[in-house]
């Protein structure tokens, strides 16, 4: 089975709730992928697949989750010079405000 031609760092989110707010820091200039289960299976695959990010040039970079489910990001330095060191910090959804 083919893998993909390029170095990238894979983190499991697990199950997260719609509005998560995903936080990765970088280092350099590099992709940041966020993507459902089946998605990250396929990337894994080098088959198409379907993302939400793509070039980040300034770090951090803030995504939400868009459903709630499996998630993975994947930082990956296709198309650039250097796998950037990253992390991940998961900030908590927005609760909907309570009217007294």
């Amino acid at each position: 089975m083919p893998k993909p031609n390029f170095r990238f760092t894979h983190y499991d989110l697990k199950e997260q709730r719609a509005g998560t707010i995903i936080e990765v820091s970088l280092s350099a200039v590099n992709n940041v992928r966020l993507m459902t289960a089946p998605n990250f299976q396929r990337f894994t695959e080098v088959l198409d697949f379907k993302y939400i990010g793509g070039v980040a040039r300034k770090s951090p970079v803030k995504l939400a989750i868009p459903e709630s489910g499996h998630w993975h990001v994947v930082v990956d330095m296709e198309g650039h010079h250097g796998l950037a060191d990253s992390s991940v910090k998961l900030i908590n959804a927005p609760s909907a405000q309570r009217r007294a």
